[in-house]
């Protein structure tokens, strides 16, 4: 029997994941050297257990440091390094600084007493705590401040202030092969005089967070710094470094600081074992997306007609996916949801003219578009379906314009676009789920569901219910993440129907389709002749 192709998707998928699993066993639990010559030793392996002391520097300077180029902070002479110590401080501002400059953390790890710019026990790190990101969009009152304009803020980008940094030292005693230390952290590495490795001391840039960034203006002269320091493994000093390395690609390839700190979120704000869960349930997010989407344009490729099927409820999908597009792209969301939205928004457009049978004829110069011809069994489908749409409006429409105007009265937004943009998701969201109602109309009237892409179907219902778990931690407009829980309900109101009106696969329903059709999986639709 030849497999199928989702048998062999789902195949390669397992593989896939059992390689991971792996890859992931050998990151937290890296091989350690046994007894011999080519073995190196932690420092803090020692007895008794050496001391340390921290000190974190502030400076305009990122190298060829002296000690009066650097302000000391904060400074711990008797660290714990498996405890968890918070502080904060005001930081002072140079001129240069306040002037749209940039100011780096320097981070010392010494051993108390010794000098840290001379002693051949220093570990030392930094980075920089300002970063150059475009001032948020300012809101006001479209009906009361007439004053402002949102031509106001600067088009370039600003010096703000990173008021967080996380320190960690790792806190496992690991004796490693010399010549095998890890690649990802062999940069994290000092040998000590006496040849064992001094402590792997790490800045912890994933939390960095663009919603705790404050603007910098020439009139500050402090700023806030919370300083944390906390142990880490080495497991995951090696994953966090991997995801780092991630986000650098992705830099790379255009995305910007806010469209990675989605990405930091996850892993910062995240508790590490929900973490673990999470990847695992994004990876059959992926499998079930690519399969939905490769029945969904099966089934709508292979389509030759509308009967059975809402074409209003089709245009309300195309209609709501690119006011949802829309929506999210004046919300500046990150690109991580903004081009799977893009994507859907066309292969919505694809469907609508699929469904309206429309095509583009030119007479000369001039685009004129046309529609096909309908069957008698399709005009039964639409009477349904303008019925059903009819009822819906007189609920909508007041509904909608309700929203807009309190919306226009008590929000503040960016611009009257802003305003139009929401209002409209705002129906979207709120109300959408109602347009599948003619859907719903036209099975109850045909008391059949044998028309409907039910394997597509499946698959999205999985991700929804997936999408329930993201919408927890991916940020997001809190609109769009209620959409996620309404779409749950609309889907229980289908699995209803199906369990009202049984499918007997074998049976040609009363427009001479069988339900194999669907199965098909690319095939053309085909007709049985009725007994």
């Amino acid at each position: 029997m030849k497999p199928s192709f989702t048998l062999i998707i789902s195949a390669i998928f397992l593989a896939y994941i059992a390689h991971s699993m792996y890859v992931i066993y050998g990151i937290f639990f890296p091989e350690q050297c046994k007894s011999g010559g080519r073995c190196i030793y932690p420092y803090l392996s020692r007895k008794p257990t050496p001391k340390l002391e921290i000190l974190v520097y502030t400076s305009a300077m990122k190298a060829s440091l002296k000690e009066r180029d650097l302000t000391l902070v904060w400074k711990n002479s008797s660290l714990d390094v498996s405890s968890t110590v918070e502080n904060t401080v005001n930081v002072s501002l140079p001129k240069k600084v306040r002037n749209n400059g940039t100011m780096y953390v320097h981070v010392f790890l010494v051993p108390p007493g010794q000098d840290p710019f001379a002693s051949q026990y220093t570990v030392h790190r930094f980075s920089p705590i300002t970063t150059y990101t475009l001032p948020k969009s300012e809101v006001f009152s479209l009906m009361g401040d007439t004053q402002k304009n949102e031509t106001s803020l600067p088009t370039v980008p600003v010096s703000h202030w990173r008021q967080k940094i996380t320190i960690n030292v790792m806190n496992e005693h690991l004796a490693l092969d010399r010549t095998a230390i890890p690649h990802d952290i062999y940069r994290y590495f000092k040998a000590s005089p006496d040849g064992d490795y001094l402590p792997v001391l790490f800045i912890d840039e994933l939390s960095f967070r663009v919603r705790d960034l404050l603007p910098i203006n020439k009139s500050c002269d402090q700023m806030p710094l919370s300083i944390t320091y906390s142990p880490i493994s080495v497991g995951k000093l090696r994953f966090w470094t991997h995801m780092l390395q991630s986000i650098e690609t992705l830099h790379k390839f255009g995305f910007t600081e806010k469209d990675t700190d989605e990405l930091k979120g996850i892993f910062a704000d995240t508790n590490f074992y929900f973490l673990m869960m999470t990847f695992a349930v994004a990876a059959f997010h992926l499998l079930f997306d690519f399969l939905a989407f490769k029945n969904d344009i099966s089934y709508w490729r292979n389509r030759k007609n509308m009967v059975g099927l809402s074409s209003r409820a089709v245009l309300w999908r195309c209609v709501s996916t690119i006011i949802i597009f829309m929506y999210l792209w004046d919300q500046e969301t990150s690109l991580l949801v903004l081009i799977p939205a893009g994507i859907g928004a066309i292969i919505e457009v694809w469907k609508v003219k699929k469904a309206f049978k429309m095509s583009l004829e030119w007479s000369g110069l001039t685009p004129k578009l046309l529609f096909g011809q309908t069957s008698k069994k399709e005009q039964e489908t639409e009477a349904f379906d303008s019925q059903a749409m009819k009822y819906l409006s007189y609920a909508l429409l007041p509904l909608c314009i309700g929203l807009a105007v309190y919306n226009l009265l008590y929000t503040p937004h960016k611009s009257w676009y802003s305003w139009c943009i929401e209002s409209l998701v705002n129906g979207v969201y709120a109300f959408g789920f109602l347009f599948m109602l003619p859907q719903l109309f036209v099975n109850y009237k045909l008391k059949s569901v044998a028309h409907l892409p039910w394997r597509a179907f499946t698959y999205k219902a999985f991700n929804t219910f997936i999408d329930d778990i993201f919408a927890f931690i991916i940020t997001m407009p809190t609109a769009h993440r209620l959409a996620c829980f309404r779409d749950d309900v609309v889907f229980f109101f289908y699995l209803y129907q199906r369990w009202l009106y049984p499918v007997d696969k074998s049976r040609v329903n009363e427009f001479g389709m069988s339900f194999e059709d669907e199965k098909s999986e690319g095939k053309p639709l085909h007709k049985k002749k009725k007994d």
